[in-house]
């Protein structure tokens, strides 16, 4: 038996139903057993108000973040003196001055972090991944130290590795006249680092900052088990920057702070470098302890308001970061990202200066550098985040 349609035109329903703004059906049964109710069109329920009566009730709450003010603004440093102030450099630069955490609301980033490039006064032995940018260069220090510039790089660490007695043992006035040679062919100021010889160090930053006079380079570094009291007074004489280097440790840091200062040290020739661990290999405590100590230095502690470098290029000893494993992926990649984490890492624990090797690492660095200096001074439509 054929069961009957019953064919109701959808559209004229509708059609007759235009001039009501609400229809209510109420104790309506349909109620079919020989046959089927078959809409000839899709029913479209008419729109009871316009699109942009409905986005008028929905009331997007203004956002506002917390904005932390702090109590202490963190010491400015210059790098690098010009002419006028009796120098020689071309540029200068200053690190520090923040007056909060890196890139937080409300929180003044007054000098760009740098990025200083490694170079070494004798061919150290390095990964290949840096080598085949650099084995052309490695021999002349000068070279390596323009290259480094040209590849992305704000100042130059030169360090004075042949003078350690188990290399080339080289005078500290060899090492000053290296410190000459680089002044004299970049425009750029100047970290100076020694071998990590406890007893021959103090004696060529000493040497070197007498060639250097007037030229406020970075003297790397002053520790508590070394002669620090030869590189303060040093740096003092002859105008100069010093690198306060201790392992992770608060108050070996602050100890050696005050007793730098102490010696009559100004507030603005101090740098602090707390000690990179890198990624892997206890990066957690670095972050730990640096976090802490730019907060404690916000907070009011003038033992800790000082600006902060890493030794960025510390990545390269992770062995993820350079040994050949198929099933760890490409190492000239793997290198590059494990310094560039470890920088980057840095970066939002409040460090002012990078030490670094690679060209890769140091130009993606600068990038995001360049990218959160954007959003935090234009700041962030918290109402769109899922589309930022």
């Amino acid at each position: 038996m054929r069961i009957p349609k019953l064919i109701i035109d959808a559209a004229e329903w509708l059609e007759e139903l235009k001039e009501f703004e609400e229809i209510e059906l109420e104790n309506v049964t349909i109620d079919v057993k020989n046959g089927i109710i078959e809409f000839s069109a899709p029913v479209l329920i008419p729109q009871m108000m316009r699109e942009e009566e409905r986005r008028a009730e929905i009331k997007i709450p203004e956002y506002r973040p917390f904005v932390q003010e702090w109590k202490n603004r963190i010491e400015e440093v210059q790098l690098g003196a010009t002419e006028e102030e009796g120098g020689t450099r071309k540029k200068v630069f200053r690190i520090g001055g923040e007056n909060g955490m890196p890139f937080y609301p409300g929180s003044e980033m007054k000098n760009r972090p740098l990025v200083t490039f490694d170079v070494f006064d004798m061919p150290p032995p390095l990964p290949k991944a840096i080598r085949d940018h650099f084995e052309d260069v490695m021999e002349d220090p000068v070279a390596w130290a323009k290259r480094g510039l040209e590849l992305g790089a704000n100042l130059v660490t030169i360090h004075l590795v042949s003078t350690d007695p188990r290399t080339k043992d080289r005078t500290p006035e060899e090492a000053a006249e290296t410190v000459r040679e680089l002044l004299e062919n970049v425009e750029v100021p100047l970290v100076i680092g020694g071998s990590g010889n406890p007893e021959k160090d103090p004696l060529v930053l000493e040497a070197c900052a007498k060639a250097a006079k007037g030229e406020r380079c970075l003297l790397a570094s002053a520790t508590l088990d070394i002669d620090y009291e030869r590189i303060a007074r040093a740096a003092i004489e002859n105008n100069h920057v010093v690198l306060a280097w201790t392992s992770i440790d608060i108050n070996q840091q602050k100890e050696l702070n005050r007793k730098l200062l102490n010696l009559g040290l100004r507030r603005d020739q101090l740098v602090m470098d707390p000690t990179t661990a890198v990624l892997g290999y206890g990066i957690e405590y670095t972050i730990s302890v640096m976090q802490r100590m730019r907060l404690e230095g916000l907070k009011g502690d003038k033992e800790l308001s000082f600006p902060m470098s890493s030794g960025t290029t510390n990545a390269w000893g992770a062995r993820e970061a350079w040994m050949k494993r198929e099933d760890w992926g490409d190492r000239m990649l793997r290198g590059p990202l494990w310094e560039t984490i470890t920088g980057v890492t840095m970066l939002l624990c409040g460090v002012d200066l990078f030490m670094m090797l690679h060209p890769r690492s140091v130009q993606t660095l600068q990038n995001i550098i360049d990218q959160l200096s954007r959003i935090a001074e234009k700041g962030v439509e918290y109402e769109n985040w899922i589309t930022m």
